[in-house]
């Protein structure tokens, strides 16, 4: 058999938020991929999240082979499932701008009653448009090209000189000084002005460069990339036309004119009066030529007169009075009214007597036409009939009535009032148009920095005219003036990229706010193609014809260009060429609006420029912008490669039987790309804005850059000054053309030989991906280190800036210390120019060619490297003057590992970690301060960061919460990181810690992990402490996940496959399950026990509480196929069974503590667990247990005596003594009771009595002095008398025992029935003896009676229920009998766990009701409050701390009197789903009802992810803010979710 070729596909993971949006920083989604095979997007969402309800995914990444269109979505049903996350793959085939957005049915409201017609088809909800730019993948001469590695030279072409022989000498020199791009002007027709943008036709090739056109064009482009090595660029222009572009006369709709735009009609009345005053300003006897500001107001006065008034503009602001006077009557007299309803406080008839003002109001709210946009003179009107409907109402319907010549009166008055604010509107837009037109002339013919044009003539008239004016004589018959007036295009200061400014809603043209371009004609595209058919198809051509030939576009102005217009475009050419190259000329003015640009374009590239920065200090800052990551930066691929986080397959199917091997990559957050440009065709050269010598360090900083770079011709060359567009008519020349090769280093006429070198570095650098840099500025210098990621080798640049007022020293420069680095010196160059003003007057006097200023670049031996054995130190020495660089390649010799260091120290943890077990597990990557002290004698805790302080776990997750930030957000400055950059403790703290445990017989196991971190360190102690937070985390993680993925493998199916929040919950079983000298289950035998919680609940007799256990047992162990831990819990606590009771505290079976009335249920309700899902999970039952005490003996002996452990008992033997005892009822006084076993405890309270009333069934126990269930809070504060007063006493029936009394009633009658269980039932005090079977129907019977309190008042006979003292109804009341009978009435969360374990008890209707309340009052972001916030002790802020005189709250009193536990939620939710399915009949219904508790989860998926203890809490205050007395993780919190899910997968959605 042939074998298959195993194809790498990069996988890049796109995980979707709860409401469609990507879950990736600034949702700006760029992929650059690695390679030219297709990648594949898997986008991955939660299986129930708000997108699945009736959702699809709609992507428009087209299938292979088929064409991109933007509009055509493919749909991909989202099949929801609670346990799972969906998964999508797409493979992408090409380069573009693709798109994502989800439909789905919104989740209507919780609600007790369910609408069938709404939540069976509600309407679909659409998300916005996301965006996925996928990067073109270019190539040159057969090999990828990737672009950062890109160096682009901008030519003008029409100074290019004769085709092809002066052409091929400049492209020659071009690529022979390493630039692999070139850019050129547009290469079209050009219009009147010469101006390479001002195109006369798109379609034609200028016949002076390319006299065949198209044919000498396509050898042109063949030459560049076969002979040059250069790829071409070209500019697309989209915005406008050469204003005597001939097509115009045949296409005039393609521009705005005053047929097409009509609202323009004003700007274009006043640009006509403007030209004309211009033309009479002599005979008008102003001045023709501004000397002074004083003449420049004479001709601001001389437009006051002549312009604005003579042209009656407010006309286009006001209504015509006496117009809309007489349409009103004469509507009036033949009876068309109009009275809109709902007006005038319903009434008209109000009008009568209400002001004018009021009046008008009404009529511009109800009758106001035309006021949609500017247009002609008088567009505003007041309607005719709503007008007479007013006249009738004032003066009656009829002629006779009423006085016409007063009706005329008062209408002229009430549009006189309406007029006011358009009068005011029209005043303040004059007073602009005034300031507008003073600025602009004073700039162009009176400012300094401005052009000085000199007199006003015809040829250059006073303003710059606004519009081009069409010649009639050309123009075909059928066109009317209005459609000869075409408006030019122009750019306006700050104004809104996304606005069209010759569009209805602007007005800019008539303020005088558009900087015009005259020869150049706006084009109108409309809102699409049918707006203006001939010009799409025109441009559509255009854009074929460039992508046909080009590799590249630059969009000009693409601020100014329609994105709708210029999506288009792109699709078209890249329907062409689809890996085409964009950059764009964007200046939006805002972040946000570029990145709009980029994102709906799919734009490569911002041009951006080095000669923008003012001084040294910031042109460091930009070389920093675009440098690249920090040097030492973290690797942010999380998943691994080939790894398997997300339970997807590990293969992707292959193409042509090849197979796949997945590498996956997470998308990480990306700034918009630059092309950085040293200087631009449209910005002044060195020699003008700083200092010519600045050419070549300003050169070298950019080329030095991890982005796209560029070059202008005249640059290296080193003209005078900016190449003019328009006017220029000379022609390039270059030193580097007139070689046959450019030579690497020094030279004369400018600085191409030092280029080639930068540019070839900047290439290589580019292709390899050395994408880290460290930028430092110095005074005068800028230095840049450029690193491979994982080879280490680099390029280092010093650069002598050359700003005016440097002088010619070396400046003030440190010497520069590489750390753990070697150097070898590639050179050192200084510019020498000749600025004299005599070398600028020859060569700009030069009429026929461009020319540099006299140069010449030298070598200067100005530089000292010392190498040392652990760094090299370079040094300037005097002669460095500014205009200098120098240049140095580096590497690291301790990186340079025989596999690569990054593949060494992150290979082989998989299989280190694959003989590990759980209890391994818990050492390796967790143990808490109190755990680590406890193994160790008081000797180890956890790892002290200075700056930061401890971290919580001794474990890798310890380090991995802090690290999985730190790598997100790079943040290299973290206390962390400066400690590891200080010495190598870290490294040794964490070896060490595992080599003293796998010393111990216990944790053996560890031996092979601690080899493999040692080993994995020990290659990295020697590279620079500069790395090492880079290598120290890569270390961590990888060992982290492989530990990780080791704990999912060892639990059970569900979990290995679930989603990432229920891994993370079942994680927590190995977090809080472990070996604890002092908290063993036992008293001689050494086990692991489960931690109520971390840290507080960590060792000795606060690890093990029976409560917690058995509610954290059924998630954590249960849940996670952990039955082995399960039945040694069951086990140990059945050993220590008493008074038919197990205890709260464990403390290993020596001291165990009788006072909890609810954890021997919780510890029923696990054996029934246990049974269920344990495989052969019956046979537990007939286990036998040894016994600390005697069976039905309440003797309390020590855990030495002789009778302990001396009897046996089968597990079936414990149940049915617990349920004698409380048969039979239990009365005794703790052992030991006093001070010793409880400080806080009143006398009364070490009292315990239970009993059942046999009338109903309902177990009862407790007093007022003690607190038997799990709201256990007793008072301690002596200053606010609260001592041994419990803040929550539940005393009476607390409803969740009655709950779980029925659920272990009914479980043992049934199995009793099925003869797995001999007994049938218990005793009575009274000697008779009752079924389990009828126990539980006396309980059914009587539940709803003890405990609902109906909504209706008028029920209350129907139930046990004091009305005088409900609080809130619709609910089951918290107990049932208790000491204080409002407490029996208290709304807690407790009752969702009794309708967990026993919903049978509960009526369906009743139930659901209580259920949307709790959601309503109870439930918080995370936990549930566990009191009623309408409930006079309502205290939801819990501080143990404080002691103050507030006899509810001191000493934390009020632990449980609002504060909101987590643990709750999850029986909240467990109930809420098993309600809520019961009355759902359809799929949808099913569907909609996990999706209800899917929303309810967001904040715990939360805060498992953002805490450092990588659990979720014990409680929070009100509305889930931070408690700090809180146990940061607990047992319960996770377990009770995890029981959720369960659940959820137990019932499906089917």
């Amino acid at each position: 058999m042939i074998p298959r070729t195993v194809i790498s596909n990069e996988v890049y993971i796109l995980p979707l938020k709860d409401d469609g949006a990507p879950d990736v920083p600034g949702e700006y989604i760029y992929l650059a991929p690695k390679s030219n095979d297709p990648i594949t997007i898997r986008f991955t969402v939660e299986g129930t999240s708000s997108i699945c309800r009736q959702g699809s995914l709609w992507v428009n990444i087209p299938e292979q082979g088929v064409e991109f269109r933007r509009d055509h979505f493919r749909e991909y049903k989202l099949h929801p499932d609670f346990n799972k996350t969906i998964e999508i793959s797409i493979p992408v085939f090409e380069a573009g701008a693709f798109a994502y957005y989800t439909t789905y049915a919104e989740l209507p409201k919780l609600s007790s009653t369910l609408d069938s017609a709404v939540s069976e088809s509600d309407a679909s909800q659409k998300t916005p448009v996301y965006y996925i730019d996928v990067a073109p993948r270019l190539s040159l001469e057969g090999r990828p090209l990737p672009l950062p590695a890109l160096s682009i030279f901008s030519a003008i072409s029409k100074f290019m000189g004769k085709y092809p022989s002066d052409w091929e000498k400049h492209l020659r020199g071009i690529g022979g000084r390493g630039y692999n791009m070139i850019h050129f002007t547009p290469l079209q027709v050009r219009g009147a002005s010469n101006s390479p943008y001002s195109l006369y036709d798109q379609l034609g090739w200028d016949p002076d460069c390319f006299p065949k056109g198209e044919e000498d064009v396509q050898k042109m482009v063949h030459s560049l990339e076969h002979n040059h090595s250069l790829l071409s660029l070209t500019d697309i222009v989209l915005n406008h036309t050469a204003h005597n572009s001939k097509w115009l006369l045949e296409h005039p709709e393609a521009g705005y004119n005053l047929t097409t735009a009509p609202w323009l009609e004003s700007a274009y009345v006043l640009d006509t009066q403007l030209l004309l005053f211009s033309s009479k300003l002599e005979e008008l006897g102003y001045p023709k030529e501004l000397q002074t500001t004083d003449d420049l107001i004479k001709i601001m006065d001389g437009i006051k007169k002549h312009v604005v008034s003579e042209i009656r503009l407010w006309e286009y602001y006001a209504l015509d009075i006496d117009r809309d006077v007489d349409a009103a009557i004469e509507s009036w007299s033949v009876g068309k009214l109009t009275v809109p309803s709902g007006t005038a406080n319903n009434d008209p008839e109000n009008l009568r007597d209400v002001p004018v003002k009021d009046q008008a109001t009404y009529l511009v709210q109800n009758g106001l036409v035309g006021n949609d946009r500017f247009g002609e003179r008088f567009r505003r009107r007041i309607d005719p009939k709503v007008a007479a409907g007013l006249i009738a109402i004032l003066f009656g319907k009829y002629r006779g009535e009423a006085d016409e010549a007063a009706i005329r009166s008062k209408i002229a008055q009430i549009f006189d009032v309406i007029n006011v604010p358009f009068y005011e509107e029209y005043d303040k837009e004059i007073g602009e148009i005034l300031q507008q037109l003073f600025n602009r002339i004073k700039y162009v013919r009176l400012d300094d920095h401005g052009p000085k044009l000199g007199p006003i003539t015809q040829e250059s008239p006073l303003i710059e005219t606004y519009f081009t004016r069409l010649n009639k004589a050309e123009a075909p018959n059928k066109l009317r003036p209005e459609d000869l007036v075409l408006v030019n295009n122009g750019w306006v200061w700050a104004g809104n990229a996304l606005v069209d400014n010759a569009g209805p809603q602007s007005r800019v043209y008539l303020r005088r706010e558009v900087i015009v371009w005259g020869d150049c004609v706006k084009l109108r595209y409309g809102s699409g193609p049918q707006d203006s058919p001939w010009l799409w198809e025109h441009m559509t051509k255009y854009a074929r014809m460039l992508a046909k030939y080009f590799a590249g576009f630059r969009i000009d102005n693409c601020h100014s260009t329609p994105i709708h217009v210029a999506e288009h475009i792109l699709d078209e050419a890249r329907r062409v060429r689809p890996n085409l190259y964009v950059v764009a000329e964007l200046f939006t003015g805002s972040e946000e609006m570029d990145y709009l640009f980029v994102k709906r374009l799919g734009l490569s590239s911002l041009i951006r420029e080095a000669m923008q920065a003012w001084s040294t200090a910031e042109l460091s800052r930009l070389v920093h912008r675009y440098g690249g990551r920090p040097i030492g930066s973290f690797e942010v691929d999380e998943i691994s490669k080939g790894s398997n986080n997300l339970g997807s397959a590990p293969t992707s199917p292959g193409v042509n039987g090849n197979s796949t091997r997945e590498v996956i990559r997470t998308i990480k957050s990306a700034p918009v790309q630059a092309l950085f440009m040293d200087c631009t065709h449209d910005n002044e050269v060195p020699a003008q804005k700083r200092d010519a010598r600045d050419t070549l360090p300003n050169a070298a900083l950019v080329c030095m850059c991890g982005s796209a770079t560029g070059s202008v011709m005249g640059y290296d060359e080193i003209y005078p000054k900016l190449v003019d567009l328009v006017h220029e008519t000379r022609l390039y020349t270059s030193e580097s053309s007139s070689v046959k090769e450019v030579k690497v280093g020094g030279g004369k006429g400018g600085i191409g030989g030092v280029k080639k070198l930068l540019n070839q570095i900047h290439t290589l650098m580019g292709k390899d991906g050395y994408d880290e840099a460290h930028i430092h500025h110095e005074d005068q210098y800028v230095t840049v280190h450029r690193v491979h990621p994982e080879s280490r080798k680099g390029y280092f640049l010093i650069a002598h800036t050359a700003y005016p007022g440097y002088g010619n020293g070396n400046g003030a420069f440190s010497a520069v210390r590489l750390g753990g680095t070697k150097a070898r010196h590639l050179g050192s160059w200084m510019l020498e120019v000749d600025a004299t003003e005599e070398a600028r007057k020859e060569v700009e006097g030069d009429s026929k060619s461009l020319r540099g200023l006299p140069s010449r670049v030298v070598d200067v031996p100005g530089i000292r490297l010392e190498v040392k054995s652990d760094e090299t130190v370079i040094t300037v020495r005097d002669k460095f003057p500014p205009g200098s660089i120098a240049l140095f390649e580096t590497w690291i010799p301790a990186a340079e590992h025989s596999a690569g260091l990054d593949t060494y120290v992150t290979s082989g943890a998989k299989d280190t970690m694959a003989e590990l077990d759980l209890v391994d597990l818990n050492f390796l990557l967790y143990r808490c301060e109190a755990e680590e002290r406890d193994g160790s004698d008081g000797k180890d805790g956890t790892y002290d960061i200075p700056g930061y302080g401890k971290i919580v776990y001794a474990g890798l997750q310890g380090w991995w919460s802090l690290l999985k930030d730190i790598i997100k957000d790079n943040n290299l400055a973290h206390p962390l990181c400066q400690n590891l950059r200080d010495g190598q403790w870290a490294l040794d703290y964490t070896v060490g810690r595992l080599q003293r445990a796998s010393q111990q017989p216990e944790f053996a196991g560890l031996a092979k992990p601690t080899a493999w971190l040692k080993e994995r360190f020990d290659a990295i102690r020697t590279i620079p402490s500069f790395l090492l937070p880079r290598y120290f985390a890569l270390v961590i993680r990888t060992a982290y996940k492989a530990a990780w993925d080791r704990g999912l493998e060892l639990m059970n199916d569900k979990v290995q496959t679930g989603q990432w929040f229920i891994q993370s919950l079942s994680m927590a079983s190995v977090q809080m399950t472990g070996l604890v000298k002092s908290g063993s289950l036992w008293p001689k035998k050494f086990v692991p026990s489960l931690a109520a919680g971390l840290p507080h609940f960590a060792v000795e007799w606060a690890r093990c509480w029976g409560r917690d256990v058995f509610i954290s047992l059924r998630g954590l162990y249960l849940g996670t196929g952990r039955f082995d831990e399960a039945a040694e819990h069951i086990f140990a606590f059945a050993s220590v069974l008493k008074h038919g009771m197990i205890p709260n505290l464990l403390s290993s079976g020596n001291l165990p503590r009788y006072n909890s009335r609810d954890s021997v249920w919780f510890f029923l309700q696990c054996i029934q667990d246990y049974t269920r899902h344990a495989p052969d999970g019956l046979s537990l039952l007939t286990r036998k247990v040894k016994r600390r005490f005697l069976p039905y003996d309440d003797t309390w002996f020590p855990s030495d005596d002789s009778r302990a452990y001396s009897k046996e008992t089968l597990i079936h033997d414990i149940i049915q003594e617990a349920m004698q005892r409380h048969a039979s009822g239990l009365k005794f006084r703790e052992a030991n009771a006093g001070p010793s076993i409880d400080s806080q405890m009143r006398d009364e309270g070490f009292n315990i009595e239970v009993n059942v009333d046999w009338s109903n069934g309902i177990i009862f126990g407790g007093n007022q002095f003690n607190c038997g269930t799990w709201m256990d809070k007793m008072g301690e504060s002596e200053r606010a008398g609260s001592k041994g007063i419990p803040g929550t006493p539940r005393d009476g029936a607390a409803i969740e025992i009655t709950g779980l009394l029925y659920s272990t009633l009914t479980w043992l009658a049934k199995l009793n029935a099925e003869g797995k269980y001999p007994y049938k039932g218990v005793t009575k005090p009274d000697g008779s003896e009752i079924t389990f079977s009828a126990w539980a129907d006396l309980l059914k019977s009587s539940f709803e009676h003890s405990y609902y309190v109906p909504l209706d008042p008028s029920e209350d006979s129907e139930y046990d229920v004091n009305s005088k003292v409900v609080n809130r109804r619709g609910i089951y009341k918290d107990l049932y009998r208790s000491g204080k009978e409002y407490e029996d009435y208290q709304l807690r969360p407790n009752f969702a766990i009794a309708m967990t374990v026993a919903p049978d008890l509960f009526s369906p209707s009743h139930a659901m009701g209580a259920l949307v309340l709790a959601d309503k009052v109870l439930r918080g972001p995370t936990g549930m409050a566990t009191l009623d916030p309408s409930d006079l002790n309502y205290r939801p802020y819990y501080i143990n701390s404080e002691d103050s005189t507030d006899f509810s709250t001191s000493k934390g009193r009020n632990y449980h009197q609002g504060p909101e536990w987590l643990w709750p939620t999850g029986f909240f939710l467990r109930a809420l789903l098993k309600f809520d399915l019961m009355r759902r009949d359809s799929r949808h219904g099913r569907i909609e009802a996990f999706q209800q508790v899917t929303r309810r989860l967001g904040a715990c998926k939360q805060m498992i992810r953002d805490s450092p203890w990588a659990g979720l809490t014990e409680l929070t205050q009100k509305d889930g803010q931070f408690c700090d007395d809180s146990s940061p993780t607990q047992a319960w919190s996770s377990g009770c979710l995890i029981d959720l899910y369960m659940d959820a997968a137990e019932y499906g959605s089917e």
